[in-house]
């Protein structure tokens, strides 16, 4: 087979500004405290374990933004 012969279009590099605003941006800085009993400790507890996850936090916000963002989904706004 022939080889691809490269184009020399060089691809512009991304602007170390942009790239610090994008870092800046996904930081995050507002923090949410909430209280479980001790039966939706002992699940989350027991789900962790099973699936061998260690950072809870990561857990609560993928399924709360998966909840938030599934809810957004099927209200979004209609034109009449």
């Amino acid at each position: 087979m022939a080889a691809k012969k490269k184009t020399g279009k060089k691809v512009p590099a991304v602007s170390p500004d942009f790239l610090d605003r994008q870092r800046e941006s996904l930081r995050r800085t507002h923090r949410q405290v909430i209280y479980l009993n001790d039966y939706e400790l002992a699940a989350v507890k027991e789900y962790c374990r099973q699936f061998k996850i260690s950072a809870r936090s990561s857990l609560y916000r993928q399924a709360i933004m998966e909840r938030i963002l599934s809810g957004l989904d099927e209200k979004h706004p209609t034109l009449f």
